[in-house]
C-alpha cells in the first residue's frame, strides 16, 4: 500500500468518524481487505492475517510466520505469529483500547456485499470488549468516489451508450424491412461491433430479449437459442460499456421497443408505470441534492417501488431499483436497494449509479427502463443518457440520432 493510499484511507476514516479499521482475511475470503492492501487473487495466502488502520498514525499488521511475503504490502509495523493463541493475542494487541472498530460486517447481513468477515472473527473481536461496526460507508467513500476525469469518462460512456442503443434499434428496423432473418444474438453482435468502433469495452456481452424472454431480467441469448425478431416482436435491449483507458467509468442503459408502427396498449401501460417509478427515484435524488439533504439508496429504491406497488405490480418488480457504478459495472458504492437488501448508506458526491425499475410478467413480457446518474463533486445531478425514454419505441419509425 502506497503512502498516498494510506493518507486517502485515513482521511476517509476521519470523514466517517471511524477511529480504527480492522481488516481480517483468510484465504482471500475478504476480497475487500485484499484490494485495500493490494493483494491479487494470485497472491499465496493460506493463513489468517490482519491489519489495524487507525485514523491517524501508523497501521499495525499481523501475519503468519510461514507467509512473510504478505507483510511487504502492509504499511507500518508487522508482528508475526504461528499458533492460534499467538494469533488471538496479536489481534487483541492490534485492537488495543479502541472502543470500536470497523470491519467488513453488516448487522443481520442486511448488506451482503459488505459482509466478508466470518461471524467467529467478529465474536472474537467483541470478546475483547470492542464494539464492531460496519465498514460499508467507508468502503463506499474509498471505492466508489470518482475523480473529475472519471466523471467525464462516465458522461461520455453514457452518451455513447444511448447512441449505440438507437443504432441497434435502427439495425433491427433495417433487417425487418429487408425481410432478413435477424435474431437476438445478431443484435448483441451488432452492439459489440459498435462498441469496438467507438473504442468502448465491456465486461460481458450486452442483452437483447424478445417477447417472453424479456420477462427474465438476466436472460442472455446464444447463437443456438436466440429468438427471431420479426413484425410484432417486443424487444428489450440492455447494454453497458466504458472507454478503454484504465479507470474509466461505465455507462449502462436499458430501452424497450416494438417492431411495428403503433405500439400496443398493453406495452405502453406497463412502460408508463415503470417510467413513473424511474422518474420518481430520479426526482428524489435531484431534490435531495438541490436542498442539500442526505438521501440513502434505500430511500431511492422506495421512491420507485412505491409507484409500482401503488399501480398493483409490486409482486412483479423482483429486483432492486439500481446499483453502484464505477470502473466496475457493479461498483462497491451505495445500491438503490431496500428490497433484496437494505442499503442505508448515503448517496455520495462524485459517484455514479443506475436507476432501473422493472415489471416482469412471466410468459408474456418484461419492461425495464434504465438510466445512469452521476453526482459531481459539487452535487450537480447529471443523467448522461438524456433525453430519457418516455414511451415504448416504435422501432419501424426509429432513425439513428433521433431525439426520442
Amino acid at each position: 500500500m502506497r503512502r498516498e493510499q494510506l493518507d486517502r484511507i485515513q482521511g476517509a476514516m476521519r470523514d466517517a468518524g471511524i477511529k480504527g479499521w480492522l481488516l481480517c482475511n483468510f484465504r482471500d475470503s475478504n476480497v475487500i481487505a485484499s484490494r485495500i492492501i493490494g493483494l491479487t487473487p494470485e497472491t499465496h495466502q493460506t493463513r489468517r492475517w490482519a491489519l489495524l488502520i487507525p485514523d491517524q498514525g501508523e497501521p499495525q499488521g499481523l501475519v503468519h510466520k510461514i507467509e512473510p511475503h504478505l507483510a511487504t504490502g502492509m504499511p507500518g509495523s508487522v508482528t508475526f505469529y504461528s499458533s492460534q493463541i499467538e494469533y488471538q493475542d496479536g489481534l487483541q494487541r492490534l485492537v488495543g483500547d479502541l472502543p470500536e472498530v470497523a470491519m467488513e460486517y453488516s448487522p443481520n447481513n442486511a448488506l451482503p456485499v459488505v459482509a466478508k468477515v466470518d461471524a467467529g472473527t467478529v465474536e472474537l473481536v467483541r470478546s475483547f470488549g470492542t464494539k464492531v461496526v460496519s465498514s460499508g460507508e467507508l468502503i463506499a467513500r474509498l471505492e466508489s468516489r470518482l475523480e473529475d476525469w472519471q466523471i467525464e469518462s462516465g458522461i461520455r460512456a453514457g452518451n455513447a451508450c444511448r447512441e449505440v442503443m438507437l443504432q441497434a434499434f435502427s439495425f433491427i428496423r433495417q433487417g425487418v424491412e429487408a425481410n432478413e432473418k435477424i435474431t437476438e444474438y445478431d443484435v448483441v453482435q451488432y452492439i459489440l461491433s459498435q462498441f469496438s468502433a467507438r473504442g468502448l469495452v465491456t465486461d460481458h456481452d450486452p442483452n437483447c430479449s424478445v417477447g417472453a424472454n424479456s420477462a427474465n431480467p438476466h436472460y442472455q441469448p446464444s447463437a443456438e437459442s436466440a429468438a427471431v425478431i420479426e413484425p410484432g416482436s417486443f424487444v428489450l435491449i440492455d447494454l453497458w460499456g466504458k472507454e478503454e483507458r484504465e479507470g474509466s467509468v461505465y455507462g449502462d442503459i436499458t430501452w424497450t421497443g416494438y417492431v411495428g408502427e403503433e405500439v400496443p396498449d398493453e406495452y405502453e401501460k406497463v412502460f408508463g408505470i415503470v417510467r413513473d417509478g424511474r422518474d420518481a427515484s430520479l426526482e428524489a435524488v435531484r431534490k435531495a441534492f438541490t436542498e442539500g439533504v442526505t438521501v440513502t439508496g434505500a430511500e431511492l429504491d422506495d421512491a420507485a417501488r412505491n409507484i409500482i406497488d401503488g399501480a398493483g405490480f409490486g409482486g412483479e418488480f423482483i429486483h432492486r431499483t439500481g446499483h453502484s457504478i464505477s470502473t466496475d459495472l457493479h461498483g462497491a458504492g451505495t445500491n438503490l436497494d431496500n428490497f433484496e437488501t437494505q442499503d442505508t448508506r448515503p448517496i455520495l458526491t462524485a459517484t455514479s449509479f443506475s436507476i432501473e425499475p422493472g415489471i416482469y410478467l412471466p410468459d408474456q413480457f418484461g419492461i425495464r427502463s434504465e438510466l445512469d446518474v452521476i453526482i459531481t463533486n459539487s452535487g450537480e445531478v447529471i443523467v448522461p443518457s438524456e433525453p430519457l425514454q418516455k414511451s415504448v419505441l416504435s422501432i419501424m419509425n426509429v432513425e439513428v440520432g433521433a431525439n426520442v
